[in-house]
């Protein structure tokens, strides 16, 4: 039964059982003081802070035996399948691929590249290694949603202005209705993420829908009491 979640720019409606939580990125690298957000000079703090927003968003999830996918940004150990346009950007001191304080920067399998422990994927949680910023380019994803008939997606994760926004723009273009987590979503820069979430809901929910975590979890209580 499809139940309401108070959002922006109108309520959304979620319909259980064609729906994925979708947790982007959420890598040591990205998060963790020594990483690669914090080599490149930005205050992984603002990052830290909401794991425990997305543990109760995963927590909710899984309560309700719902998929869940995580996305890491990975790359293979020869970086093949990681142009130079990509690594070669800017003068940062440590680049893709290079070795860091966690093992090779964004490399599969290397230490940094894991998902906080905090939000670990359990077992059977679809776990996706892509090598661009939005999470359908070269993963096949489109199809193993497609074959679980899944066609909305509840958006967590960092950086609300990169990997976010453009995994929820591929996902629109592939017919996906996304509904992003305010409190489950952070950039570096504060005015990034306030402006990508007034770019995602603009002109009636061009991208997607915007929600804070309490009306999900009102709508999936209301669920609960009522269903």
């Amino acid at each position: 039964m499809a139940i309401t979640v108070e959002a922006r720019p109108y309520p959304f409606t979620l319909d259980p059982a064609h729906a994925a939580l979708v947790v982007i990125d959420m890598q040591r690298d990205f998060i963790e003081p020594g990483g690669f957000g914090a080599v490149l000079g930005n205050d992984v703090s603002r990052l830290t802070a909401i794991i425990p927003s997305v543990a109760a968003l995963l927590s909710l999830f899984r309560g309700q035996n719902l998929p869940v996918l995580h996305t890491r940004e990975a790359h293979r150990p020869d970086l093949s399948d990681c142009p130079p346009a990509k690594r070669l950007r800017g003068a940062p001191g440590l680049r893709i691929g290079d070795e860091g304080a966690m093992g090779r920067i964004l490399v599969a399998g290397e230490p940094g590249n894991a998902i906080v422990p905090e939000l670990a994927p359990l077992t059977g949680e679809m776990v996706i290694d892509k090598p661009g910023k939005g999470m359908f380019w070269a993963t096949g994803l489109h199809e193993i949603l497609s074959e679980k008939g899944i066609t909305q997606l509840v958006i967590a994760g960092v950086t609300t202005e990169v990997c976010v926004q453009t995994s929820m723009r591929e996902a629109n273009d592939r017919g996906y209705e996304c509904l992003l987590i305010e409190e489950a979503t952070e950039s570096y820069f504060p005015e990034f993420k306030a402006s990508a979430i007034e770019m995602i809901v603009a002109q009636g929910g061009i991208v997607g829908w915007s929600a804070r975590l309490a009306a999900l979890e009102t709508a999936f209580a209301r669920e609960l009491v009522h269903g």
